[in-house]
């Protein structure tokens, strides 16, 4: 019989790190997805490679340890948030 996939029953931020690093990476496809929507895709391009290269940066000394990529996903999506409100208009 073919298993349904179903998304995950998660209350975010989570409990535990699975659920943890599974919202992490929820709101960073998210904040990519409004990217998308106000810039080019050469600059989006250049914005990923930018904060990759930043927050990888930034988080090198936890590099071995488990929380090493929700660090780093935290810090991209941090990131790209911080630019959508640049594109906020002075009464929003």
């Amino acid at each position: 019989m073919p298993a349904k996939a179903e998304q995950p029953d998660i209350k975010c931020p989570g409990n535990n790190t699975v659920e943890m690093r599974w919202c992490a990476s929820k709101s960073l496809d998210e904040s990519k997805e409004a990217l998308e929507k106000k810039l080019t895709p050469e600059t989006v391009k250049q914005w990923r490679e930018a904060t990759m290269e930043v927050c990888s940066a930034a988080y090198r000394p936890y590099l071995q340890g488990t929380i090493y990529p929700q660090m780093v996903v935290g810090c991209d999506d941090r990131l790209n948030r911080v630019l959508l409100q640049e594109f906020r208009g002075l009464g929003e």
